[in-house]
């Protein structure tokens, strides 16, 4: 029996197999297995074609060479790789024992053993081979080192002081640790967290290598500069997420232009932070108050928009905001949002001729954020050029303007090259204004800005990609106009329909994005569905009973730097 009445795992039986009593390390060296006896040990399901198993390996690996210096601490690899290759590089990265590859009935063993359903999965038993945990994966990533010997009550102790440090929150509860009781500035000082308490303190989550914190930086550096020669009770603390030694030195180099204050690089506290504070994004600002509360649980945007003018990041505050921004908006003139001073006051066509912005004024013009690198940005295309050719055949007063994120001048006018519009010129400061101005966060983006200059709707694209031309003047009377004529249209289909392509019923059904699995394009608002199935038919395929499948080329692209596509925009990561 591998496992005895008191719920105690033999190791010498689970471990090992008919002809081999013994572990092996990276270097080929043979570990006996009666070396185990006492020890906690931990077993690691894992395999090299699993991204999430690369990625939490570094974390055990740094807990691994914490605890195994003083501790009677092992862990056991099970690979679950299908080539020798493969488990020999991934096992290079690990300074632990492994099962060897050539025993597969062991490695499965193991796994119906401990009921892996996925990796990584860790468990961990105690000097006797009692189960301390099969969630060891959850236990390491929360607590490192500090939850052995991964015990249950180790772990419920964890989740109590968490409970409670929720409760009674303070800087201090957030910033110090056991063994360090200060941040660091950029000269290596180290700063009493004790000096901080009083003051509104931001916390700023933050990736060396990050596009969008690098971007992010000079605005932050901006606050930080205004707020503290108007001398404000104020500090700003980074917490760095560079968990690993290549962009440790990443962090240095970048922290020593910076004014604020830090923890140091690869802090365990980071990484908590950042799971207490439910991090969906970077980067990210959380704002703590004098009394040690969390005022706000980012106000990045807020200081990518205003700056120092969003401080001290109240709720009043942000009242305030947006009663500047609605005068704003009831204010906006297309000049407004396009002139920025005397040079920049044009927009340009083919060629690079200018054309004065004041041309523009009394048209519906169409604000279109994109870039040639942006697979959705370039599938939209030809949708915004038929429509915008057939607004101009109805004589309708419409102008496009391209505003790129383009990475270089080539690709920019390789790209507009195609249009029949107008453009910003390539690296124009106006993108930037106009961007923050409108929340662009993903591509390709159309705003609708109406003939008065105030801005008819940040939804555009979706109206062309559903009515084309037919989405002209874009304002709300003209949408609900759109709405009534859908619900007209589906009237006189049927509410059901079987066709023989699919087994189940269709049921005529809003759906606001899908794709056609009779024709393979895009479709919105009306589809013939089946939600057993999620199959999706246009009404013209479901109607016509035309259920053939067809085959859709994949475009393979690289993604831009910074950026993030999903098939449908691409958005900054």
């Amino acid at each position: 029996e591998m496992e005895n009445a008191e719920g105690q795992y033999d190791l010498s039986l689970i471990l090992s197999s008919e002809n081999r009593d013994y572990l092996v390390r990276n270097n080929g060296d043979r570990v006996d297995l009666s070396r185990l006896k006492g020890k906690v040990i931990g077993i690691y399901f894992s395999a090299s074609w699993c991204g999430p198993c690369r990625l939490f390996t570094p974390t055990l690996v740094q807990v691994y060479n914490e605890l195994a210096r003083d501790k009677d601490f092992e862990i056991v690899f099970s690979s679950g790789d299908q080539e020798d290759a493969s488990f020999d590089a991934y096992f290079s990265e690990m300074p632990w024992l492994a099962i060897p590859f050539s025993d597969s009935e062991t490695r499965e063993k193991l796994g119906e053993l401990f009921s892996v359903a996925g990796i990584p999965h860790l468990v961990f038993l105690d000097e006797k081979g009692k189960l301390l945990t099969g969630d060891g994966v959850e236990a390491v990533r929360e607590y490192g080192s500090d939850a052995f010997p991964f015990t249950s009550e180790r772990i419920a102790k964890f989740r109590a002081e968490e409970e409670e440090a929720k409760r009674n929150q303070s800087l201090k509860s957030l910033l110090v640790s056991e063994s360090r009781d200060y941040v660091i500035a950029a000269d290596g000082s180290k700063v009493p967290v004790s000096e901080l308490q009083g003051k509104t303190v931001c916390l700023y989550f933050s990736l060396s290598e990050d596009g969008g914190c690098k971007a992010f930086n000079p605005k932050l550096i901006e606050l930080h500069k205004a707020l503290k020669q108007e001398g404000d009770n104020f500090e700003i603390v980074m917490i760095p997420l560079d968990d690993d030694d290549d962009k440790e030195e990443a962090f240095q180099q970048q922290f020593e232009k910076l004014p604020w204050l830090s923890l140091p690089a690869k802090d365990k506290i980071s990484m908590k932070l950042a799971k207490y504070f439910e991090l969906a994004g970077l980067p990210t600002v959380v704002v703590i108050g004098p009394e040690g509360n969390t005022i706000h649980s980012d106000v990045a945007e807020a200081i990518e928009e205003h700056g120092a003018k969003a401080y001290p990041f109240t709720p009043e505050k942000f009242l305030e905001l947006e009663e500047i921004e609605k005068a704003k908006r009831e204010a906006q003139t297309l000049e407004s949002i396009l002139v920025l001073n005397d040079s920049e006051n044009f927009v340009i066509g083919k060629d690079g001729i200018k054309v004065p912005v004041s041309d523009l004024s009394g048209k519906t013009v169409l604000l279109y954020f994109s870039a040639h690198w942006c697979p959705p940005c370039r599938s939209f295309l030809p949708t915004l050029i038929k429509a915008y050719e057939q607004m101009k055949e109805k004589g309708n007063e419409i102008e496009v303007i391209f505003i790129s994120s383009d990475r270089d001048q080539q690709s920019f006018d390789e790209f507009f090259s195609t249009m029949p519009w107008l453009a910003l010129p390539f690296g124009d400061g106006r993108k930037e204004s106009l961007g923050r101005a409108f929340k662009v966060r993903g591509i390709p983006m159309v705003i609708a800005i109406g003939p008065n200059g105030k801005t008819l709707t940040t939804e555009a694209r979706e109206l062309i990609m559903s009515h084309g031309a037919g989405a002209y003047p874009f304002t709300a009377e003209r949408v609900k106009e759109i709405e009534a004529e859908v619900e007209k249209l589906a009237e006189a289909w049927p509410k059901e329909l079987k066709i023989d392509a699919h087994e189940h019923d269709l049921q005529l059904t809003k759906r606001r994005i899908f794709f056609c699995d009779g024709c393979g394009e895009r479709g919105q608002v009306w589809s013939f569905y089946c939600s057993e199935c999620d199959y999706d038919l246009h009404p013209n395929c479901a109607l016509k009973s035309n259920g053939k499948e067809e085959e859709e080329e994949e475009e393979e692209e690289e993604e831009e730097e910074g950026w993030t596509c999903d098939g449908e925009k691409c958005f900054k990561a």
